[in-house]
C-alpha cells in the first residue's frame, strides 16, 4: 500500500497522543526501516542523524552533505509505507530562504514530518537566538504549507542540554511551537519532576529522547508525554549485539541464534 506524503503526514501527526505517546525506534537505512516497520504495533518510523551519518563514515553534525542526506532519507522512505520523521538536523542552511528550499526538497524525498535543531556552530554546541530559531520553524511551516504536506515539525530545543535554563527552554518550545512547530522536542528532560513541569509548562505536546537511564516509558507516557525516540541508541544496539557475536565466533563458540534471524 502507498499513500501519499500528505496523508503519512497526516497519520503521524495524529499519532502524537498526550499519554499516549508514539515510539519511534531510530532507523537509519533501508534494512532497518523494513525490519522495524515489520515489527508490531509500529505505526511510525524516525531516522536518526548520528546513525545515518555513522553509518556513512562521517560525523553527526551535519558531517553529511544536503545530497547525501536527501539520498539517505528518500532510501528510507521509499523502503517502507509508514510514514517518516527525518532527522534534518540543523537544515542544512544558513538562512530562512536557504532552509525553506531545502525542505521542499526533503518533502519530495518522501519525509511526513522532521526534526530541526535549535542549536548551531561545531558539534552543535551554541544555541541560535529564540529570534532566529523560531523565524526558522516558520520557514519550514511556509515551505511545508507551499507543498501542500502538513509536514510535523517536531522542533528541538537544546537549552536545558547545553547548560542553560529550564524557563528558556520552555520560552523556546513555546515559540516554536507558536511559529507552526507541531511538537517540542525538550533535551535535558532527565528526571520525572523535569518531565512534569515540561508538560505543563509548555502550550503543546511534548517529545523526549529516552535511553536505559531515563525515566521509564510507562511513566513518561502517565505523565502525558507525546513521543519518545532514541536518538542513536538503536545503532549502539545493534553494534553491541554485532561485536558480541563477532567475538562468540571467533572464538570458536556456539552459534548465536540471531544468526538465523531471516529478513
Amino acid at each position: 500500500m502507498t499513500t501519499t506524503t500528505a496523508a503519512k503526514a497526516e497519520l503521524l501527526d495524529s499519532l502524537h497522543v498526550p499519554g499516549t505517546p508514539l515510539i519511534v525506534t531510530n532507523v537509519w537505512d533501508a534494512v532497518t526501516a523494513r525490519i522495524v516497520a515489520a515489527a508490531p504495533g509500529v505505526k511510525a518510523l524516525a531516522t536518526a542523524s548520528h546513525a545515518v551519518s555513522f553509518a556513512q563514515g562521517v560525523p553527526d553534525g551535519e558531517g553529511l552533505t544536503l545530497d547525501q542526506a536527501l539520498a539517505a532519507a528518500r532510501t528510507i522512505t521509499g523502503a517502507v509505507d509508514l510514514p517518516v520523521s527525518v532527522d534534518f538536523e540543523r537544515g542544512y542552511a544558513a538562512d530562512a530562504t536557504e532552509l525553506e528550499a531545502n525542505i521542499a526538497r526533503l518533502i519530495e524525498a518522501g519525509a511526513a514530518g522532521l526534526n530541526l535543531e535549535d542549536s548551531t556552530g561545531p558539534d552543535a554546541g551554541q544555541l541560535r537566538s529564540v529570534e532566529t530559531a523560531t523565524e526558522r520553524v516558520a520557514a519550514v511551516r511556509r515551505a511545508a504549507d507551499a507543498a501542500g504536506v502538513p509536514l510535523v515539525i517536531n522542533a528541538r530545543v537544546d537549552a536545558l542540554a547545553r547548560g542553560g535554563s529550564f524557563d528558556d527552554a520552555v520560552a523556546r518550545a513555546n515559540s516554536y511551537l507558536a511559529a507552526g512547530a507541531d511538537v517540542a522536542f525538550v533535551l535535558g528532560l532527565g528526571t520525572e519532576e523535569l518531565v512534569r513541569r515540561a508538560v505543563a509548562e509548555i502550550d503543546g505536546r511534548v517529545s523526549v529522547i529516552a535511553n536505559p537511564t531515563s525515566v521509564p516509558l510507562t511513566r513518561l507516557a502517565d505523565l502525558g508525554v507525546s513521543r519518545v525516540s532514541f536518538g542513536p541508541g538503536p545503532l549502539g544496539l545493534v553494534l553491541a549485539h554485532l561485536q558480541a557475536a563477532a567475538t562468540q565466533l571467533t572464538a570458536l563458540g556456539e552459534y548465536p541464534e540471531e544468526l538465523g534471524f531471516k529478513y
